[in-house]
């Protein structure tokens, strides 16, 4: 069907304005920084709670403050600590040698052909499987910020069908003067985490990553190439969108965070992610070394776990146009303990950035 001349100039326009609503900001509009989130109450975790997590509250248990203060280890001598370092390297070195650095270890368990472990890393907890020598991970859905998993736990992790942690109900307190720092307070002691073990490892989609993972991230879990590039999403460094090559991608990309490689190669770490809370479409079609997520700017279009969790670390703001200089574009990046501001002007096909401002917090 052919659309008329008219029609389709209104329909390029309509949507040029809606890029340019989420890219740019106005002449009057302050550039954004990166902020950190509030702590939840202990009615808001349960109230946003996921419907597959079962939360039983303990008659005897290990306190958050027990289990913290012995899993630090404070008073031990400097070689004691390089000894229990080494022992814990030999007893996880199975799962390193299949995920690299990709999580820190807990929680051994065998079960049958099918070795368990806990993993976390900055998108949250892990249950990490090697079964028959072909590792998985199964994200569970649970927020570093207001879920803690005791470091030492008697009873086995895996019971019967289910996935049962021992830990508390915690929130994250800032630390004056170490930006950038987390220490956590307890605010609801002796909790029991179960999750049905079918539930947490279902992968509609067949793709690599459960079900769990992709809702909690904006994935599709019905379908293993969500945006539709050919590339599953498992191998997809981004995932949620088409990469593309233009103008206001490349300056995204020259601001986007340089990662030394690893030995296990970035291409390769299929569960570490970079993730960017961002509407703009021109940072959406960057093309990356690493891998990318991105969250909506406004919590009314947030999954449930990234309204519940900080997931982002960094920040790069809109694109601001100077006055008089169709070329040159203002624009910020920014963390936990940084904010930098940069001039960008487009010359000869490159972008040429200065940096006019910053502050280290």
């Amino acid at each position: 069907m052919k659309i008329p001349y008219w029609l389709a100039f209104i329909l390029l326009f309509s949507c040029s304005e809606t890029v340019e609503n989420r890219c740019f900001a106005g002449l009057k509009d302050k550039l954004t920084y990166y902020q950190e989130k509030k702590p939840f109450t202990i009615d808001q975790i349960l109230e946003n709670k996921p419907d597959y997590l079962e939360i039983i509250s303990l008659k005897k248990y290990r306190s958050f403050k027990q289990d913290s203060i012995e899993a630090i280890h404070r008073y031990e001598s400097d070689e004691a600590q390089e000894e229990r370092w080494k022992a814990h390297q030999e007893e996880f070195k199975m799962f390193k040698k299949n995920f690299s650095d990709q999580f820190s270890f807990s929680h051994k368990q065998q079960v049958g052909n099918t070795l368990y472990a806990l993993g976390k890393n900055n998108l949250g907890f892990w249950l990490i499987t090697i079964m028959n020598n072909k590792p998985s991970a199964y994200f569970l859905g649970l927020s570093f910020s207001h879920y803690y998993i005791n470091y030492i736990q008697q009873k086995p992790i895996i019971n019967g069908g289910f996935l049962e942690l021992e830990g508390s109900l915690v929130k994250i307190i800032k630390v004056a003067g170490l930006p950038g720092y987390d220490d956590y307070s307890a605010i609801s002691d002796g909790k029991l985490f179960r999750l049905n073990l079918n539930e947490l490892t279902k992968d509609s989609d067949h793709d690599g990553y459960n079900d769990i993972f992709e809702k909690s991230f904006g994935l599709n879990p019905e379908s293993m190439d969500t945006d539709g590039d050919g590339i599953s999403d498992f191998d997809d460094l981004n995932p949620m969108f088409r990469s593309s090559k233009n103008k206001f991608t490349g300056l995204y990309e020259l601001l986007m965070p340089q990662y030394a490689d690893t030995e296990g190669n970035l291409k390769k770490m299929h569960y570490t992610f970079s993730v960017f809370e961002n509407d703009c479409d021109y940072f959406h079609q960057v093309n990356t070394d690493y891998r990318i997520l991105f969250i909506p700017e406004s919590d009314n279009k947030k999954t449930y776990y990234v309204k519940l969790t900080d997931v982002t670390s960094e920040n790069i703001s809109k694109m601001k146009k100077d006055k008089k200089n169709p070329d040159r574009f203002y624009i910020s990046k920014s963390g936990s303990s940084y904010e930098r501001d940069y001039s960008a002007e487009y010359r000869n096909g490159k972008w040429k950035l200065e940096m006019i401002g910053g502050i280290d917090i």
